[in-house]
């Protein structure tokens, strides 16, 4: 039985060692490729660590384009987003969680609905209607299509439910009106979930690709996942090691940002029920 036992645990760190190592490995060749020379990561056979190391590469990347400029568009994109998706998301979690009015339940159905509505099938008509308005090359038209979130009205609403219907009636017996219960009583208790919301929405919006590139044609309001896809745009060819850096450099901060908030995004999942 204990030898049984010893076996389980055996195969069972082999097993989440092959998980680490399919997951970790494309991230780790990216990284030790930013600091090989070309030639070294052109080569055939490929080594997997530099056998000589080259920090300029980040250098280069960094200095290929106005990947300032690009930085500074995408902190203003990606922070306004997700300051607007918070003012949007809080009301309307607390009013599917807590309050009764006809069509509660048809309209959180048609919102969850929205979840599987991908980008790239409503582009076309939100991009000839900014067009109209003459929003394209502008933030407003990477801000306003991401003014909210289903899923984090979902993930939200979920942990509202969690909390007691007695406060909230206790609350309203004084008198309190529904934005201080929202504000005093129901965010401080659902603070994990909300850090968690902003925190993937940061992530999505820091890293959206195909939206930026449908609605900006020039560098006014790049942001810095088309400025890192232009570094493939070469006369000499495709600089990998170069290539590599820059995608290291829109990475990190996401992979920072994760290392310190996992354990709020996993306690947010676990009150919305989603495993």
């Amino acid at each position: 039985m204990q030898q049984e036992s010893i076996l389980r645990k055996i195969l069972r760190i082999i097993a989440l060692v092959l998980v680490s190592v399919i997951f970790l490995g494309p991230f780790l060749w990216m990284v030790f490729t930013s600091f090989k020379p070309l030639a070294e990561a052109l080569r055939l056979p490929p080594t997997f660590f530099p056998e000589t190391w080259l920090p300029q590469n980040y250098v280069d990347a960094w200095n290929s384009g106005p990947f300032l400029h690009y930085t500074k568009n995408s902190i203003i994109v990606t922070l306004s987003v997700v300051a607007l998706q918070l003012l949007t998301i809080i009301p309307a979690s607390y009013a599917f969680a807590k309050m009764d009015f006809k069509g509660k339940n048809i309209l959180f159905s048609l919102i969850l609905v929205t979840m599987m509505i991908p980008a790239q099938l409503i582009f076309l008509p939100v991009y000839l209607m900014f067009s109209k308005v003459n929003l394209i090359n502008t933030y407003w038209s990477l801000i306003l299509p991401w003014a909210s979130s289903a899923f984090g009205i979902f993930l939200l609403r979920q942990r509202f439910m969690q909390i007691p219907d007695e406060i909230i009636e206790a609350a309203v017996l004084d008198n309190t009106p529904t934005w201080k219960i929202i504000f005093k009583i129901m965010l401080p208790q659902a603070k994990g979930t909300v850090v968690t919301i902003a925190l993937l929405n940061f992530i999505s919006t820091w890293n959206d690709y195909f939206w930026p590139l449908v609605m900006t044609s020039n560098d006014n309001v790049r942001t810095l996942p088309l400025g890192v896809s232009m570094l493939k745009s070469t006369l000499d060819g495709v600089h990998w090691n170069t290539v590599m850096a820059g995608n290291v450099i829109l990475i990190l901060p996401i992979v920072i940002i994760y290392i310190f908030a996992q354990r709020e995004i996993i306690k947010a999942f676990t009150y919305s029920g989603i495993k």
